[in-house]
């Protein structure tokens, strides 16, 4: 009965045996050349056409005819890809092919069809594929067994770190940077003299990765990891620049190199869709200039721009900054292994001796094997007579030979050398030069057998010819290192703290606009033109704030996200803005109910969270501080209720909310205890039928001890705070407006003082200011006020924004 095998260990061998044959046949290089087998495979290909640099092209149809011929049995397109990208500039640090036609372009081109183009070695190729003949490598059978490939190419230069190289295999992959050739010649050369050094002491050399395409690359901590381990992490940024136009013109910012691997029109197409949407402002016009001598993308910029912002908006968003993981895996042996710099090196420089040593026996073969003949001829024209009488008096060549063996003591290949020597080399001339010749091969001889006797004349050898590689092919960085951190730059140290205002409308467009744009008035004026919201739009938000806060944004499904002010597009008074959904990550039917600014998370001021059916919640801003950039959980709601604003307050004062139907209710907010942060809260007010909670005011300013409540009507009043008694929350409150046809339902209340301005917002989208000190401080509570603006038909006032005192800047702006 024959042995049974399980399906399992049957799975786990095959399995195992296909990932070593992926690994080591596809994926991922040899730590010796640094090549794939395709890669290997294409150079030996055009050795053997004899498609050197200096002799003509070929048609690269020939060359991956010859390759899927004789040594790659896989598809024609994976071999000419491999091909075109040898070729490619943007692709290699130093190219390996050299291209005649089209090979495609950093824009993401394709190359032409191989029946077009033309290829040939390039001169750095020579050196990969130098004195291949001397059995320098081991050659292995080809897929049929019906000719023979090198199992690794003899290279003279660090491959594998000077173009770097990308492979997923099974279970693992590789992703090694490009590096500059003097530079690693450099670090092989300290390393071959110095076998102990540390891979800090080689990065003093070998500085970090050279991407053919440039740009400034930072490495830090994660280059020191990938060099010490084998895995880290860099950032590559593009390199840009700011030409100053002059006067009258506008500036520009130039890109001038991108990242590696990076689609150059992919990265015009990002920047284009966030100028489009505002999220990168001040853009006037966008085009690509790039052509032959090198890349160049304008971005004009609008009159009064900060080109410094522009700039760190475009390494934000963009894939002008981008990072480059490294993962050094290579094939050593018939292994992957991860390595550091230093291993890397060390293997390289293991198989430069081995090369060094087999080429050297072969060439003291060679010439020991010459010294023999020239030995024997020596003899036979020392004893040229006697010779040439033997050989007269032999009846056949055997019979000459045998005799030449049998008088001089000369061995077959000697003799036969003998018989093989023509006339003209019985002159006396020639005699010189064999005695010349074999004093030189003797010279070789001696110098050969030093290098493998010897160690230090060994690595003298290994050490010359990496100098001269370095004299002929290396040159200049392209990239840039970056010694300190780009995060370190600060983008708020290029923005004023300016006092700004920060507009969101009911649809979700936010801008923020200097306050000097808008003009205070007389009360019952007209007003000025304001925001252009669109039809069914109109402004619910209007914030007075600086450059340099904190902007957190409540949403109706009790969510909560931060942004710096200046990260909200600038536009003028009458702009539309940008919608916010450029700005945070919102759910569908998600919107923006409220919007505050802070200077800090302070742990002993808290949030007031006010809900549409009067539920309210105290919670520790501290509490708060961490927010993701996909946001936070600020608050829990119950079935049918919407978070309707948040306001900032201290402990121990009194706040009042008001209802939309007229009513208010005030209670001290110690009332409610302070809470967690995703917690639903508690009651604050009981709603009659269909009302809602419009606004929260706290108190405890003693400048500030008056209640302003305005209409959509237009109509407003002051009322003083002490008109309000303190109650217990979760009661239906007390009259606060008497409310008719004329006056509206109620849109919002302030607390303010008579030195203060006030700003009203309209459906028309119209702005008047005015001083608190025109509305009428009424005796009672409950009555209907005053007209604060006049009203054209079908227009209501929407909300208002306050102006205090001390803002003296505000005080002086005139129309």
């Amino acid at each position: 009965m024959s042995d049974t095998i399980t399906i399992e260990s049957e799975l786990k061998k095959s399995y195992l045996e296909y990932s070593l044959s992926v690994i080591i046949g596809r994926a991922i290089p040899d730590v010796r050349d640094g090549l794939k087998p395709v890669h290997r495979r294409i150079l030996y290909a055009m050795h053997d056409l004899g498609n050197y640099h200096n002799r003509s092209y070929k048609k690269s149809a020939r060359v991956v005819g010859d390759v899927i011929g004789k040594y790659h049995p896989h598809g024609d397109s994976a071999v000419y890809d491999a091909l075109v990208r040898m070729a490619q500039e943007f692709s290699m640090r130093d190219t390996l092919v050299d291209g005649q036609g089209n090979f495609g372009s950093i824009d993401g081109d394709a190359a032409a069809a191989m029946r077009y183009t033309e290829v040939r070695m390039a001169r750095l190729c020579s050196e990969f594929l130098g004195d291949i003949e001397k059995q320098t490598v081991d050659f292995r059978p080809n897929y049929d067994n019906t000719m023979q490939e090198p199992s690794v190419l003899p290279t003279k230069v660090p491959n594998l770190l000077l173009n770097g190289t990308t492979g997923i295999a099974v279970g693992m992959a590789t992703n090694i940077p490009p590096h500059n050739l003097g530079e690693l010649i450099d670090g092989c050369v300290h390393l071959l003299d110095n076998p102990g050094c540390t891979v800090q002491d080689l990065m003093t050399l070998v500085k970090g990765p050279d991407f053919p395409t440039g740009g400034m690359v930072y490495g830090g901590q994660g280059l020191l990891d990938a060099y010490t381990t084998g895995r880290g992490s860099i950032r590559i940024r593009g390199v840009v620049e700011v030409e100053e136009a002059g006067r009258g013109k506008k500036d520009a910012i130039v890109i001038r190199e991108i990242p590696y691997a990076l689609n150059k029109s992919t990265l015009v197409e990002k920047i284009a869709a966030l100028v489009h949407e505002k999220r990168i402002d001040g853009v006037a016009d966008l085009r690509d200039e790039s052509d032959r001598r090198g890349i160049r993308i304008v971005l004009d910029l609008k009159r009064g721009a900060i080109a410094d912002i522009i700039i760190n908006a475009l390494y934000k968003y963009t894939p002008l900054e981008t990072s480059f993981g490294i993962n050094m895996m290579a094939v050593v042996g018939k292994r992957p292994m991860l390595l550091n710099l230093k291993s890397v090196l060390d293997h390289f420089l293991d198989h430069r001796r081995e090369v060094v040593i087999r080429r050297t026996r072969f060439d003291l073969d060679k010439c020991e094997k010459r010294v023999h003949i020239l030995e024997g001829l020596r003899i036979a024209l020392d004893n040229i007579d006697e010779v040439v009488k033997l050989i007269r008096a032999s009846k056949s060549p055997d019979d000459a030979r045998d005799a030449l063996i049998g008088r001089f003591g000369l061995t077959e290949i000697q003799a036969r050398a003998i018989l093989d020597m023509r006339l003209q080399k019985l002159t006396g001339l020639e005699h010189d030069k064999l005695l010349e010749e074999l004093a030189d091969l003797l010279k070789k001889i001696e110098y050969f057998t030093s290098i493998l006797n010897n160690e230090e004349v060994l690595k003298t050898v290994i050490r010359d010819e990496l100098k001269e590689i370095r004299e002929n092919y290396a040159t200049a960085r392209r990239s840039e290192l970056l010694m300190a951190n780009p995060d370190s730059i600060d983008i708020e140290d290029l923005i004023p703290d300016e006092e700004t205002v920060i507009t969101l409308s009911q649809r979700g467009y936010i801008k923020r606009t200097p306050l000097s744009n808008y003009t205070a008035q007389r009360r019952g004026g007209k007003g000025i033109a304001g925001v252009q919201t669109g039809d069914g739009d109109f402004i619910h938000t209007f914030m007075l704030t600086t450059n340099h806060q904190h902007l957190v944004l409540f949403t109706n499904q009790g969510k909560m996200f931060k942004i710096k002010a200046h990260q909200v597009p600038e536009g003028s008074r009458y702009a539309k803005g940008g919608h916010v959904a450029n700005l945070l990550p919102l759910d569908k039917d998600e919107h923006i109910t409220t919007a505050l600014s802070l200077r800090e998370f302070a742990d002993d001021r808290f949030f007031l969270f006010v809900t549409k059916k009067g539920m309210i919640k105290r919670s520790s801003i501290g509490l708060y501080g961490n927010c993701r950039s996909t946001g936070i959980r600020a608050v829990n709601l119950r079935d049918g209720d919407e978070l309707m604003m948040v306001r900032e307050i201290e402990p121990d004062v009194d706040c009042i909310l008001v209802t939309r139907d007229g009513s208010a209710i005030r209670f001290n907010i110690n009332d409610a205890r302070p809470l967690g942060r995703a917690t639903a809260g508690v009651k604050g007010v009981a709603l009659r039928g269909e009302d809602e909670v419009v606004a929260c005011v706290v108190t405890g300013d003693p400048e500030r001890d008056q209640l302003l409540t305005v209409s959509g009507g237009g109509f407003g009043k002051r009322t003083g705070i002490d008109q309000y008694r303190q109650q217990s929350r979760g009661g239906k409150g007390i009259l606060n407006m008497r409310l008719t046809n004329k006056t509206g339902k109620v849109v919002g209340a302030r607390m303010v003082s008579e030195n203060d301005d006030v700003i009203l917002l309209t459906s028309a989208n119209k702005i008047i200011r005015m001083s608190v000190s025109e509305v009428s401080l009424t005796r009672g509570r409950a009555t209907q006020g005053v007209r604060l603006v006049r009203m054209d038909a079908d227009t209501a006032v929407i909300g208002f924004e306050l102006v205090m005192e001390g803002d003296e800047e505000l005080k002086d702006v005139v129309s």
